[in-house]
């Protein structure tokens, strides 16, 4: 018989770790009359809470596509995208539309701004799909507008803004209804490079308060600040590394 007292040198297993995101066997393609076009073959993909990664790849490759999907902007051809265990490819259109409100935070690279709302209106917008009170969807604005930095810009209308200012309107746009995931594509395309610096920085500072983003871009300085870079390339995930 063993020593009771022994203490066993086999440390116990760590449980593995659930994925937010469980990406299976996705592909995506278009019929054009008789001419099937592939986009994306046989993607494998997991995010976990909290993850920083960037999609990279060059233009064609697919990536932006995945964002999509992932959003629930666009359902999948085939396979399976479980976000929180949820298989969103199997939602109706309009569980879907609920589903991306509750969850999802998307970053448009041209802002996608409401032209006849000032700031304060186009970051609450999201929220007049909820339950909140007048009250509530006030603080969540307030709040939100703060982390961006622009506070005293709220009654300042998209023409009234410079690029900088309106890419920060649509990140507190994003945050204000406490997504799961930030999906963002090509966020400091359409801006100059100093600026583009000041909106990865609100970037770094989410994913310091633990948000999981998941950018695309082609600037490998931007995929530098992520914890791990995932390439595209022909619809196929070439490589998946961590920083």
């Amino acid at each position: 018989m063993g020593d009771p007292d022994r203490v066993s040198a086999v440390e116990p297993a760590e449980p593995a770790r659930v994925p937010l995101v469980a990406i299976r066997d996705l592909t995506k393609y278009y019929v054009r009359g008789d001419q099937v076009i592939p986009v994306l073959v046989g993607i494998d993909l997991d995010i976990h809470a909290g993850d920083y990664v960037a999609l990279m790849g060059p233009s064609g490759s697919g990536k932006s596509t995945l964002l999509n999907l992932l959003a629930g902007i666009d359902k999948p051809s085939s396979g399976e995208i479980r976000v929180d265990g949820v298989d969103i490819a199997r939602l109706s259109e309009a569980e879907l539309a609920e589903w991306r409100s509750a969850n999802i935070g998307f970053i448009f690279q041209f802002y996608n701004l409401m032209p006849v709302l000032d700031a304060f209106d186009n970051v609450e917008l999201p929220l007049l799909l909820t339950s909140l009170s007048r009250q509530e969807r006030r603080e969540r604005v307030e709040t939100a507008l703060a982390l961006v930095g622009l506070t005293d810009r709220k009654e300042h209308y998209p023409n009234e803004l410079s690029g900088g200012q309106q890419q920060r309107v649509a990140i507190a746009r994003a945050l204000v209804t406490e997504p799961m995931v930030i999906l963002a594509d090509e966020p400091t395309g359409n801006l100059d490079t100093k600026t583009g610096l000041e909106i990865l920085e609100i970037f770094d500072a989410m994913h310091a308060k633990g948000e999981t983003i998941v950018i695309v871009t082609h600037d490998p300085r931007i995929a530098e600040r992520c914890q791990r870079v995932v390439q595209i390339v022909d619809g196929r995930i070439e490589d998946d590394r961590s920083l």
